[in-house]
Formats: structure tokens, C-alpha cells, sequence
């Protein structure tokens, strides 16, 4: 499977993001390295089992600068918190995605200042979710599928 083959949309960042989301629709129903060996580990064709999203790190167009999201749980809004791995939630027609902040539960800082200084060993879901104009990056890093749902 090459960049994006499954979709036509011109954008390349925007490919990677809608196959992620159909292989993560076919592990769960509800909402070396590479995004390809990514989404084969998720679909389990490696052998991996268990797992359910693919870690994605996005790139700024322009800058090339990694980008960080930020939002704050419903129960604690004054408890803003970033992050810069993000699970693929959906995508839509107009490359509109929504993606949700993965966090490390053991991970103190709020605020991390590069996505090598945030830590990625026990990557969850944070139930914070972004909504983010797809066209605007031009890069895309997958991690390794993990288990982030449970």
C-alpha cells in the first residue's frame, strides 16, 4: 500500500489520515516504522493484536514545525493540557479532521515543548478532541499501534 493509494484527495497528509481511520473503524466500531507497518499491525496482518490506533505526529505546512494541539477535559477546564500525538477520530469530505489528544497517563508535564520531550511509552486516549483543517500539514510520523482505548 503506497501513500494514500485507497483515497483520491490530492493531499498525501489527507490519504494517510483516511486510510488510519478506516483500518482503526475495522479494529473498533466506535469512536520498522512507518504508517503503512502502523495500520498493518492495527488490521493485525504482523501478528499484533489488541491494538487500536495508530499514534499520529503531524507537521505544520510552511514551517515544517511539529504541530502541538491543546484543550482541556470537560470536567477540568482550568487544567488546559498539549500534546503533539494525536489518534485520528474522523475525516471528513472537505479534509476537516478530528483528532484526539493522546497523553502518557504518567506524563506530568501539562505542556510539553517538543515531541521528544513528551513522553510516548503508554500512549491513551484523553477524550480531548481537536478539529483541524487537514490541508494545513504536510507532513505526517506514525508511532507503532498501541493500545490507547483501554
Amino acid at each position: 500500500m503506497g501513500c494514500g493509494e485507497k483515497f483520491d484527495s490530492k493531499n498525501c497528509v489527507s490519504n494517510i489520515l483516511k486510510e488510519i481511520v478506516d483500518a482503526q473503524s475495522d479494529v473498533l466500531h466506535d469512536c520498522d516504522s512507518s504508517c503503512e507497518q502502523s495500520i498493518s499491525d492495527l488490521l493485525g496482518d504482523t501478528g499484533a493484536t489488541g491494538l487500536d490506533t495508530v499514534p499520529v505526529l503531524l507537521y505544520c505546512e510552511g514551517t515544517c514545525k511539529p504541530f502541538k494541539g491543546y484543550g482541556a477535559k470537560k470536567t477540568a477546564i482550568k487544567d488546559i493540557m498539549a500534546s503533539f500525538y494525536f489518534r485520528v477520530k474522523s475525516i471528513d469530505s472537505h479534509d476537516c479532521a478530528t483528532l484526539e489528544l493522546l497523553r502518557d497517563p504518567h506524563d506530568t508535564c501539562e505542556d510539553p515543548e517538543s515531541p521528544v520531550k513528551q513522553f510516548t511509552k503508554n500512549l491513551k486516549a484523553t477524550g480531548i478532541c481537536i478539529t483541524v483543517d487537514v490541508d494545513c500539514f504536510c507532513h505526517i510520523t506514525c508511532l507503532p499501534a498501541v493500545e490507547a482505548l483501554s
